[in-house]
């Protein structure tokens, strides 16, 4: 360096030239892969720089310089030349998701959750930014010049970006100022939902505005127009919203179709749309009206499909399959199916009868398939356990009501047990249906129903864990659960009030049917002290019991001669003198 400048060899030239078809690709284990293009294959390959996650991957406008940014919250500079870390720096406390060059090559943006714009040759803080509450996913440069032309310009004040991060709705605008005051975002824009893909025209002239297109998870595009000047209070809402549904022919309802991503083409005007299926992806460039708010485009995206299908099925070869090999049929897991072994073009069969011939019957059919028609018949009785999961499944894939009451309607523990054990996995989702479904019928078939979903939770529960869209696909059996706990308890009060009334009821009864005691005296005793003075009634009374008494006296007197006689019988003291008689008389 330090003699004279020589000129660059043709294969010099060519080096740099091969460095534009290299792409570079951060991996989870923190290495970083260089892949041409060109070639189709691997390059190289960066190791030693970063000990977690690669977020993202920046090249410089020099050629063979790059940077990387990592979740071990370090900024990594490579030399892809040499495959060797040129310098490494820790850019935040947290994990560092995104990264951004200044337009001149001399700063380099970085950003967590908060947005540093770093001096790339001391590799210090040149200015801090608020940032978001999450981690940013995109920042890039909107204006190439400062938009104030009198002051001079040193490469990066003035300027503006933008910034979007996870889970956040508005893109923030922030502009670099010649002071440290000021933090915060002049301006935002605000979308329907997070952003996933965003693209720009970058301002090169004062007045010119800068078009931004932003992909919105929800599969919208949504494209704004303005003039970068200052500082603005309201979130700016979009300028057009483009969606992209199928047609809805005939009985069929248009069904909308996800946009991926957007980039504007070299003109500034039309856009490059990437919507479908992200393993298929449909690419269409677009020249879009935007004075509408609003643009749907109608696409048919199966015949486009169907088309690459078609031509891919003609590829497809039927290998030769072993006479010891297995083949399984499709659906009910468990049933094989005989092994046709290819046979040599002379001894085709022909499908064709004579005409004297007579068809075969089924009965005979099945005899040459060697299966016993005898087993196939069930004796009126109930099915087997084993019989009860295929029963399942073919009424859950046929919606036959009779064949799923004949099953759910067992009330036996190890049978339902035993069915929900050996049913296949794909079949949990859509009993689980049918059971939420019979929940909400008649109270006596869903204590039923309870059974079968406590052996499917216990039985399936890793499985059922494993499904992203579980939520969504128990939510209509938790509220059902939820509404019903919630009314058990003021059940369980009525329950309690009609309780006491009922036995309330039945104990007035009780008593109503009991006879009436007679409560008049038989008996009324008079002290002497009392009062001589009495009703006439009091007086009656008084002689029934007066002679009620005398009459009981007697009795007990006759009783008390009898026992005497009978002992004196007894005894042999029956010859008694008449005068003793009458004494004891």
């Amino acid at each position: 360096q330090d003699g004279p400048q020589r000129k660059k060899r043709k294969s010099e030239v060519g080096e740099v030239d091969k460095q534009l078809d290299i792409l570079a690709i951060g991996t989870a284990v923190g290495s970083i892969l260089l892949y041409s293009t060109v070639k189709g294959e691997l390059q190289s390959k960066l190791d030693g720089g970063h000990d977690s996650r690669v977020n993202c991957v920046r090249w410089h406008q020099e050629s063979c310089c790059l940077y990387s940014c990592s979740d071990d919250k370090h900024i990594v500079e490579w030399n892809t030349q040499t495959c060797k870390v040129k310098c490494k720096w820790k850019g935040d406390s947290s994990s560092v998701t995104c990264l951004c060059i200044s337009p001149d090559g001399k700063m380099l943006l970085s950003a967590g959750r908060t947005i540093k714009l770093w001096d790339l040759e001391t590799k210090e803080v040149y200015r801090h930014f608020t940032g978001h509450a999450t981690s940013v996913s995109s920042l890039m440069f909107t204006t190439v010049k400062p938009t104030n032309e009198s002051k001079p310009f040193d490469g990066i004040t003035g300027l503006y970006f933008l910034s979007g991060a996870i889970h956040d709705r508005l893109l923030s605008v922030w502009y670099i100022r010649s002071d440290r005051k000021e933090k915060n975002a002049v301006m935002s824009f605000t979308v329907t939902d997070e952003p996933t893909f965003v693209d720009l025209t970058v301002s090169e002239v004062k007045e010119e505005p800068v078009k931004l297109a932003v992909v919105c998870r929800d599969g919208q595009l949504h494209l704004f127009e303005h003039i970068l000047n200052g500082y603005c209070k309201k979130p700016l809402t979009p300028n057009c919203t483009v969606q992209i549904a199928t047609p809805g022919d005939g009985d069929s309802t248009p069904k909308p179709v996800p946009i991926l991503a957007a980039a504007f083409c070299t003109d500034k005007q039309s856009l490059l749309l990437v919507y479908g299926n992200a393993l298929q992806p449909i690419i269409e460039k677009v020249s879009l009206n935007t004075s509408e708010s609003h643009i749907c485009l109608v696409r048919d995206i199966q015949k486009v499909l169907s088309l690459k299908t078609d031509a891919a099925v003609t590829k497809v070869k039927t290998p030769v399959v072993n006479s010891d090999a297995k083949v399984l049929v499709p659906g009910i897991p468990g049933h094989s199916t005989a092994v046709k072994t290819p046979a040599s073009g002379k001894e085709k069969k022909k499908n064709k009868r004579k005409p004297g011939e007579t068809e075969e019957s089924i009965e005979e059919r099945l005899g040459a398939l060697d299966i016993d028609v005898s087993k196939v018949k069930t004796p009126g009785g109930l099915p087997q356990t084993d019989s009860f999961a295929v029963l399942l499944v073919q009424g859950l894939e046929s919606n036959d009501a009779e064949i799923l009451n004949k099953v759910l309607n067992t009330r036996k523990e190890n049978i339902v047990k035993n069915t929900v054990a050996r049913m296949p996995i794909h079949a949990v989702i859509p009993l689980l249906h049918e059971l939420t479904k019979r929940l909400q019928g008649n109270p006596y078939s869903a204590s039923l129903m309870v059974r079968w979903l406590k052996s499917v939770f216990t039985v399936h529960a890793s499985y059922l864990s494993t499904l992203p869209d579980l939520i969504p696909q128990l939510g209509m059996l938790y509220q059902l659960m939820e509404s019903r706990v919630k009314t058990l308890q003021k059940l369980s009060r009525l329950h309690g009030r009609l309780f006491i009334l009922v036995t309330q009821v039945a104990a007035s009864q009780t008593v109503q049917d009991v006879p009436e005691v007679n409560q008049t005296a038989k008996l009324v005793y008079e002290d002497e002290s009392s009062e001589e003075e009495g009703s006439d009634d009091e007086m009656i009374a008084d002689k029934d019991s007066d002679e009620n008494w005398d009459e009981d006296e007697e009795k007990e007197e006759q009783s008390d001669e009898q026992d005497m006689t009978v002992e004196k019988e007894i005894n042999g003291d029956s010859d008694l003198e008449p005068e003793n008689e009458s004494e004891e008389e």
